[in-house]
């Protein structure tokens, strides 16, 4: 007696030879959504970076982002303060560029690009372990303000705001997933 397959039944049998591959079970995670740190690493101790460029302020703005990217990840509880902690994320921006690359017909600026570089490190606590380390991490990525940005100074502000958000986003995944 000869068996067919009736086209009801693909679905059901595609998922049953994906469920059986290999390949996805071999440790592959979304990007972002991964990590290769060591299991017992828990608690994060982070403060602010330290400021080492001209830019007033934007040392605050990128360790806002960060500590709230490490706190969204879930796994991590992030800390100021050294007490419990299993790992220590350190560093300072060493440098901060923001230049308009677009005008509108006024010759008011409408896209920046922004490029922030820092000296990044991860360690445990308390032995200093380096677990992951970049000495220049670099974002560069361009930004269209929106055109109800009310003056030059405030655009500046905006621009660098959205771009510590996506550092902050780039680096977390970074060190968590190793690169």
């Amino acid at each position: 007696m000869r068996r067919t397959f009736s086209r009801r039944g693909l679905p059901g049998l595609a998922i049953l030879v994906l469920a059986a591959t290999p390949a996805l079970r071999c440790g592959y995670a979304l990007v972002g959504r991964g990590s290769t740190l060591p299991a017992d690493v828990r608690v994060i101790r982070f403060q602010t970076l330290v400021n080492g460029t001209s830019r007033v302020g934007v040392e605050q703005r990128v360790s806002r982002e960060i500590a709230r990217e490490l706190a969204t990840r879930g796994r991590f509880e992030v800390r100021a303060d050294a007490r419990s902690a299993d790992a220590e994320l350190s560093g300072t921006v060493t440098q901060f560029d923001l230049y308009a690359v677009a005008f509108d017909e006024l010759g008011r600026a409408k896209e920046y690009q922004v490029a922030i570089t820092a000296r990044m490190s991860l360690k445990t606590l308390p032995d200093e372990k380096v677990l992951w380390e970049n000495p220049a991490y670099t974002f560069r990525d361009n930004y269209t303000l929106p055109t109800s940005a009310a003056s030059y100074a405030d655009r500046e502000n905006e621009a660098i705001d959205r771009v510590a958000e996506r550092f902050a986003a780039s680096l977390v995944s970074s060190v968590l997933e190793g690169f």
